[in-house]
């Protein structure tokens, strides 16, 4: 019997992250400290608040000053109306709003809770948007590592994030290079033989889900996690890679219609 597995190990040693630090500098000394034995097709999955803190991408809350339309769509939900302008700076379009939430098309093309934006693991009246480019991020420090150590890798920024019709937030991809994030498994055949006609995998969310697993929310105090033993890797191995094979067009999401 052939044996699959994968390994998931959690990067000690990432210090509280603030603005101008180098992330690709900080995980090769974490590596290098904790002695891991990075191999070809391992995968750094990095939380995007880190990403966030290291390009000053952080906004003091009490510093935004409401628009009218941030106070009418507060009074809906019931959320500061400087935060509810930070989310509308960082959308392109309001979903739908309710009791604590506004679901919005961020400026990437995520369609999600209150434009993604993060006051978790910042200090008090602070917030993180999500990354301007989580792609390029990714892109810079894969490119970083690889030359560093002279492997095939992939990197991953996660956020965390909620699903329609489901309860509870698991880790999503929202930035990707090294990997095609969207494995197409048409024309596969199944267990009986029958040719796959619809099936795509988001391989990155499912990454990214598991590696949410030892990232914690709360104090786990580890935002990078290592992949080990993934078995689409050389399939799905793409250099010029990004996120957007993940974004449903507008045209095809039938519950925005």
């Amino acid at each position: 019997m052939i044996t699959m597995q994968i390994n998931l190990t959690g990067l000690e040693g990432i210090p509280l992250v603030k603005a101008g630090d180098n992330i690709a500098e900080i995980i090769k000394d974490a590596i290098l400290q904790q002695d891991y034995d990075l191999k070809d097709g391992d995968i750094i999955l990095i939380a995007e608040t880190l990403i966030s803190k290291a390009e000053g991408n952080i906004v003091r809350i009490d510093d935004i000053t409401p628009s009218e339309k941030a106070f009418e769509v507060a009074g809906i939900c019931k959320k500061d109306p400087k935060l509810v302008e930070l989310i509308l700076e960082n959308s392109t379009e309001i979903v739908e709003v309710g009791p604590n939430f506004i679901v919005t098309e961020t400026k990437h093309g995520f369609v999600c809770a209150n434009a993604a934006i993060d006051e978790s693991n910042v200090d008090d009246g602070l917030a993180t948007p999500v990354p301007e480019n989580p792609d390029e991020s990714a892109s810079k420090i894969r490119e970083f590592l690889e030359d560093e150590f002279d492997k095939k890798l992939a990197v991953i920024i996660t956020d965390t994030q909620g699903r329609a019709f489901r309860v509870g937030a698991i880790g999503t991809a929202i930035g990707c290079s090294g990997m095609n994030p969207l494995w197409v498994r048409i024309g596969e055949k199944d267990l009986y033989g029958r040719e796959l006609e619809t099936t795509e995998i988001a391989s990155a969310d499912e990454l990214a889900s598991a590696a949410s697993l030892i990232m914690g929310q709360a104090d786990e105090g580890l935002p990078v996690v290592i992949i080990s033993g993934f078995a689409g890797f050389d399939y799905l191995r793409d250099e010029n890679s990004n996120i957007k094979p993940l974004l449903r067009p507008k045209e095809f999401d039938v519950f925005r219609k």
